[in-house]
């Protein structure tokens, strides 16, 4: 293996990787400290009025505070980092040094890819393992301390709870009452039974379904039978936390979690949307550690007037577009029909087409 590594590892490439690495894991320790500060300066009034123990405060919420914003700031910093120290080695002429030597522009590369891909895998690791369950700690911490309600209530419910069977509710409230309800049986296509009530409610005691002042209309061929009543006890596919959004659900589910919900949501008719964003964000997210480098290392890598300083806005600017244009993406999905899929990685596609201009200009 020591072979292995030091047939193709040089001492410049340790040189680099250390660099890099070092630089992103200085950087997003010292903004996970600021966004602490901020966070406990924010909530200090909270913890104190509500005398929550700080064994909680620390280990429940800010032990799980950090790897959520330490994945949350991976993109800006590693793209900061690699401007940072690619600069300051351009204006030191190292990078003329390394070129001089014999070495080509893309074999300069590769230490800079494998500090990416290991910043990559530290990112998916966090967003697909460590992260879910630390987020459904600090979520939970919030609803318990701070939070005094963390759910909303749905309206205009259209849902399938079963093949054949629909539900229609224009509010569920968090009293878990369903107003103006309807029910629908379909079998081969035609409609057999429909009921439409006032209201119906979850009884936590028997855990069923109440229907409360109810048409029951059932078709027999040609017929049709009708009939009214006062209260039906009756067990539905369905129960009250299916039409209640719990704030920040999603980023709580495992990935595994995330694909079995989505395949419910399909199944019951409700908008999936912002679940698959998140599933494919955390696939997604980590290659934007290459695409960054790569728009890095060729931006800094030469010298330009305006030194360090420029360097470093061009990169924030690049950066925030990035940041900014996959906010806008996942937008026009929630909003405008966009596929997740697409709306997630088109700014990954598009960045990686400016990546790789943009290195092809340096290379020359």
């Amino acid at each position: 293996m020591k072979q292995l590594i030091n047939k193709y590892f040089k001492i410049i490439d340790f040189y680099i990787s250390g660099k890099f690495l070092g630089t992103f894991f200085y950087s997003i320790a010292l903004i996970i400290s600021i966004a602490t500060v901020f966070d406990i300066s924010e909530n200090l009034d909270e913890f104190i009025s509500k005398d929550i123990p700080t064994k909680d405060i620390i280990f429940s919420y800010y032990l799980n505070f950090i790897p959520y914003f330490a994945n949350l700031f991976s993109p800006l910093f590693t793209f900061i980092s690699v401007i940072y120290f690619t600069s300051k080695m351009a204006y030191n002429t190292e990078i003329i040094a390394i070129l001089s030597s014999g070495m080509s522009y893309r074999r300069m590369m590769r230490p800079y890819l494998v500090s990416a891909a290991a910043i990559a895998a530290f990112s998916f690791i966090l967003g697909n393992y460590v992260i879910p369950s630390a987020n459904k700690e600090r979520i939970n911490f919030r609803k318990k301390y701070i939070l005094t309600n963390n759910r909303m209530a749905e309206r205009n419910i259209h849902r399938q709870i079963e093949p054949g069977v629909y539900i229609y509710m224009q509010q569920f409230t968090n009293s878990n009452i369903g107003y103006m309800f309807t029910l629908e049986k379909f079998e081969n296509q035609q409609l057999v039974e429909k009921i439409t009530a006032d209201n119906i409610s979850w009884n936590d005691d028997s855990k069923r379904w109440v229907i409360n002042n109810y048409w029951k209309r059932k078709f027999v061929g040609d017929q049709e039978f009708i009939t009214r009543g006062y209260q039906i006890d009756t067990v539905l596919n369905m129960t009250p936390s299916d039409y209640k959004v719990e704030l920040d659900e999603m980023e709580a589910l495992t990935t595994k979690q995330l694909r079995s919900e989505i395949k419910s949501m399909k199944l019951r008719g409700v908008n999936y949307t912002e679940f698959a964003i998140e599933r494919h964000k955390r696939i997604s997210g980590p290659f934007s550690a290459f695409i960054l480098t790569i728009i890095g290392v060729s931006l800094a890598s030469r010298k330009i007037k305006g030194g360090l300083g420029f360097h470093l806005g061009l990169g924030i600017l690049l950066s925030f577009s990035y940041i900014l244009f996959m906010q806008v993406s996942t937008v026009f999905a929630i909003n405008g029909g966009t596929p997740p899929m697409l709306a997630v990685w088109i700014p990954n596609l598009l960045y990686a087409g400016i990546a790789l201009f943009i290195y092809r200009w340096a290379a020359k």
